[in-house]
C-alpha cells in the first residue's frame, strides 16, 4: 500500500531552471505535490545539456538529480498559445516558483500582480541571485555568488586561493530555504485564504549560511579567512596525517579531548586544558598530535577512537561515502523505474516523517515533444 503524502493535495508550477527552484520543487514533489514543469521546446532545462556524466540512456546525470516525481511540458512563453497553456497551469495551481530575472514574468503576463489578481490565494515565488532592486541585473551563478558572498574567501589553504565548494552549495541552500518560504506561505494561506510572494535570493542565503562566520563580522567586526581544514573557534578540528593516510578529528568539548588524549597517548599539558586555549595554542597542538599519530595508520585510529566517542573518520570519496551510508542502514539510493525499462538511482530524500514520508513515484521526465 502506498503512503500517505503530507502533500498529496497541492499542485505547483514550476518555471525555474538549473538548481536552486528545481531542488526545492523536488523536495515538495518527494512529500506529495503535484509538479509540473514548464521547460523550453527542443532544449529544455539548462541542466539537461550539463554533461559528461550521462547515464546509460546518453541524459545528463546533473538533471536527473533535481527533477524526480514530476511532469514535463514543453511550452514556447513568448508566443500566445504558450503564454494561454501557461495562464492556464496556472489556473489550477496551489503554487509558482520561477528564476527569471525580475521583470522577465511581468513581460510574459505571468507576474504576481497578475496572477495574484485573477487567483488571490496564490503562492507566488520568485528565486533571484541579487534580489529584485538594484541587484536585478546581476546573473545569479552560484560561483559568481560563492565569489562575492565571501564564501571562498574562507575557503581553501590559509596560503592558497580562494576556492569553491565541490557543489553548487549556494543553490541548494537557497533551495531548501525556498522550500521552508513556500510551506511557510500555505501554511498562512491555509489560516486565512490569502495568497503571498515568496522571495528568496541567491545572496542573502549564502550569508544567512555563513552562520558563526557571519556573526563573527556582525557582533564582533571579526572578518575570518582561509584556514584550510581548521576551524576558527574548535581545536583540534581538523585534518592530520597518520602513519598511513590522513584523519579527521572533529573534538567540540573537554570530554571528548580528555578521551582523545588518553588514546593517542598525549602528555596533560595546560596549554591544551580548555578549548579555548587549544585554539590560542593550535599549532602546538597539531605538532603533538601529528607526532602521536604517526605510530598506527588512519583507519587504526578511527577504530580506537570511535569507542571512546571521539569524532574521528577518514575521508571517503563520494562512492565510500554512499557504502558508508549503506553498511549503517541509511538506505541512501533510490530506484526509480523508466517507462523504456531502465532505472534510475537517485539519492534518496533525507526527511524522515513517520506518517507521510517522502514517495518516490517517477523518474526524472524525458523532455516532451514540442
Amino acid at each position: 500500500m502506498t503512503p500517505a503524502a503530507a502533500l498529496d493535495d497541492l499542485t505547483i508550477v514550476d518555471f525555474s531552471r538549473v538548481l536552486a527552484g528545481p531542488l526545492a520543487t523536488m523536495v515538495l514533489a518527494d512529500l506529495g505535490a503535484t509538479v509540473i514543469k514548464v521547460e523550453r521546446p527542443g532544449t529544455g532545462d539548462d541542466t539537461r545539456a550539463w554533461g559528461p556524466p550521462f547515464d546509460e540512456r546518453g541524459q545528463a546525470t546533473y538533471f536527473q538529480s533535481v527533477n524526480r516525481n514530476k511532469d514535463s511540458e514543453a511550452i514556447d512563453l513568448t508566443t500566445e498559445a504558450g503564454g494561454a497553456r501557461a495562464r492556464a497551469l496556472v489556473a489550477g495551481a496551489d503554487v509558482v516558483v520561477e528564476n527569471f530575472r525580475p521583470g522577465v514574468m511581468d513581460r510574459l503576463g505571468l507576474g504576481y500582480a497578475t496572477l495574484a489578481a485573477q487567483r488571490p490565494g496564490i503562492v507566488y515565488t520568485s528565486i533571484t541571485g541579487f534580489g529584485a532592486g538594484d541587484g536585478a541585473a546581476l546573473p545569479g551563478y552560484d560561483l559568481l555568488v560563492q565569489a562575492v558572498g565571501g564564501l571562498m574567501s574562507i575557503t581553501g589553504e590559509r596560503d592558497g586561493e580562494p576556492q569553491k565548494v565541490g557543489v553548487a552549495l549556494v543553490d541548494v541552500i537557497t533551495g531548501l530555504f525556498t522550500a521552508v518560504g513556500i510551506l511557510a506561505a500555505l501554511r498562512h494561506r491555509e489560516r486565512t485564504g490569502e495568497g503571498q510572494r515568496v522571495e528568496v535570493d541567491l545572496l542573502s542565503s549564502l550569508l544567512a549560511a555563513l552562520v558563526n562566520q557571519g556573526s563573527a563580522y556582525t557582533l564582533a567586526g571579526a572578518v575570518g579567512g582561509r584556514m584550510g581544514n581548521a576551524h576558527p573557534s574548535i581545536a583540534p578540528y581538523e585534518l592530520l596525517p597518520t602513519g598511513d593516510g590522513d584523519l579527521v578529528l572533529a573534538v567540540g568539548n573537554d570530554k571528548q579531548f580528555a578521551a582523545l588524549r588518553d588514546v593517542v597517548g598525549l602528555a596533560d599539558d595546560a596549554r591544551f586544558a580548555t578549548n579555548a586555549s587549544r585554539v590560542a595554542h593550535r599549532d602546538a597542538l597539531r605538532d603533538a598530535l601529528v607526532a602521536a599519530l604517526a605510530s598506527r595508520p588512519a583507519h587504526d585510529w578511527v577504530r580506537a577512537l570511535s569507542p571512546r566517542g571521539v569524532p574521528a573518520g577518514v575521508v571517503n570519496d563520494v562512492a565510500g561515502a554512499f557504502a558508508l551510508a549503506t553498511s549503517l542502514g541509511l538506505d541512501p539510493i533510490v530506484e526509480l523505474p523508466r517507462d523504456d525499462g531502465s532505472v534510475a538511482r537517485l539519492t534518496r530524500n533525507p526527511i524522515g516523517l513517520s506518517a507521510t514520508p517522502p514517495t518516490y513515484r517517477t523518474a526524472p521526465p524525458d523532455l516532451p515533444a514540442s
